[in-house]
């Protein structure tokens, strides 16, 4: 067999770096144990790989797909993604109201609460010292 070059399977791939982690995805499946789609003869799983590529025994949708699976951490079904980002949007909604309804009962229990801003307080605290001030001198 000729030797295979990346040239014979860059025309599969948008770019060198995609055929690249495919390919290097591809030898790793084939190093831990999985089936070669073409024959063997001899050849190292790197060059099998790129083989399978080029031969085009394995669609490269199907290759993209096994890389991606290869590097997620999750994986759900359809529906249960689906009913998983509603639980979690209902959750966080759910805290939000408590958080928000926690402070204002927090603030309504403060001996010091007060609907007044903390200027109005002080011109008010003022006012009150000096009608003292007038009692004190009548």
């Amino acid at each position: 067999m000729a030797r295979i070059t990346v040239e014979d399977c860059i025309d599969k791939f948008s770019s060198r770096f995609e055929l690249v982690l495919v390919a290097s995805n591809r030898a790793r499946k084939l190093y831990s144990g999985e089936n070669p789609t073409v024959d063997i003869d001899n050849d190292k799983n790197t060059v099998i790989a790129l083989r399978e590529i080029a031969e085009e025994t394995l669609t490269t949708e199907q290759l993209k797909n096994d890389l991606i699976e290869e590097y997620q951490t999750n994986t759900f079904s359809e529906d249960e993604e689906i009913n998983e980002i509603e639980d979690n949007s209902d959750e966080s909604e759910a805290k939000a109201n408590e958080s928000d309804n926690g402070e204002i009962e927090q603030n309504e229990d403060d001996d010091n609460f007060s609907e007044n801003t903390p200027i109005e307080n002080a011109h008010d605290n003022l006012e009150d010292s000096s009608s003292d001030e007038k009692k004190q001198d009548i």
